[in-house]
């Protein structure tokens, strides 16, 4: 036998590789199709969703925003910026802006220091923490509408509970819902016991996963139960009350139905915030440039807001 014929050529170890490189990468390459062909199948429903509902209203937006409209909706003539320069020399909309800001101040802090102490409250574990667990909770099971009805109650001028109270310790009754003064104190505080349930379950699941060892070595090193939750809980719970804050600020800038059902923007434009102003200026007046101007007007606010606090206060957050 040839010495030469038995031992394998460079050319013939080439073809062997690249044999052996088809054998093995045909398949692969076909499997990640199959991947990538079942992968597009499931997310083309919300795809097609965030499609019609999202994407589409945002374009459609921008170009209302451009045109003048009749009272149809049908497009007029194109006008560039106007509708936007129209927004800030007005001055209904600069005081929905204001009134927005007052009421997000009013709301977004009362509401997580509120949460949080009842968090920090039931997660002592006390006797019939579990009831109050429930009662802390509750709001969060009841719809805008029929808080709203519940609160409209209660703030009204005679027969309402506060008043009663005022009056039994020989206070004047206030009117909550018809002063300039008390109107948007008085959605506020309908605003703070509505978002309190869902911030409540939120901070206490961030303080239940906390491990129970760095509280009893805290003991041990003669931390008081104050420190323990300045020093240690407060951190550990940063990103949970970072998220809280971020979803807080955006929910207090699309508040709308309290405002609907209770003032209507009144008395005296006093609870007139961005997105009912909007809801006039679009759905009653029927001028849809405007209302979408102030849409996108809105829409930027919020997303400079939570770059802000993505940019400032994550780095704070401590994460495990």
């Amino acid at each position: 036998m040839d010495k030469s014929s038995a031992v394998p050529t460079r050319r013939t170890l080439k073809k062997a590789t690249n044999r052996e490189r088809s054998v093995i990468h045909t398949p692969r390459r076909t499997g990640w199709l199959q991947e990538y062909s079942l992968a597009a199948f499931f997310l083309a429903p919300s795809i097609a969703l965030f499609a019609i509902f999202l994407f589409y209203p945002l374009v459609q937006s921008v170009y209302l925003s451009l045109h003048s409209t009749t009272p149809r909706g049908d497009v007029a003539k194109y006008i560039g910026l106007r509708n936007f320069e129209r927004l800030f020399e007005s001055g209904g909309f600069l005081n929905s802006l204001w009134v927005t800001v007052q009421f997000m101040l009013f709301t977004v802090p009362t509401s997580i220091m509120l949460a949080l102490i009842l968090a920090a409250i039931c997660r002592t574990h006390l006797r019939g923490s579990k009831v109050f667990r429930f009662i802390f909770s509750l709001p969060i099971a009841i719809s805008v509408g029929t808080g709203s009805v519940i609160w409209m109650m209660l703030f009204h001028p005679t027969l309402g509970m506060p008043n009663y109270l005022l009056q039994l310790i020989g206070l004047p009754g206030i009117q909550w819902l018809t002063s300039p003064s008390w109107g948007l104190i008085s959605i506020s505080i309908m605003t703070i016991w509505m978002n309190v349930g869902f911030l409540f379950i939120l901070l206490l699941g961030g303080m239940e996963g906390v491990s129970e060892e760095i509280y009893e070595s805290a003991r041990m090193d003669g931390s008081g139960p104050i420190r323990t939750f300045v020093r240690l809980t407060l951190p550990l719970i940063s990103p949970t009350l970072f998220f809280a804050s971020v979803t807080s600020i955006i929910g207090a800038f699309q508040s709308f139905g309290q405002i609907n059902i209770l003032t209507k923007g009144g008395p005296v434009n006093s609870t007139n915030v961005l997105v009912f102003n909007l809801y006039q200026d679009a759905f009653v007046n029927f001028r849809f440039g405007s209302g979408s101007a102030q849409a996108l007007v809105l829409f930027v606010l919020i997303l400079i807001l939570t770059i802000i606090q993505f940019k400032f206060g994550e780095k704070k957050v401590h994460y495990q």
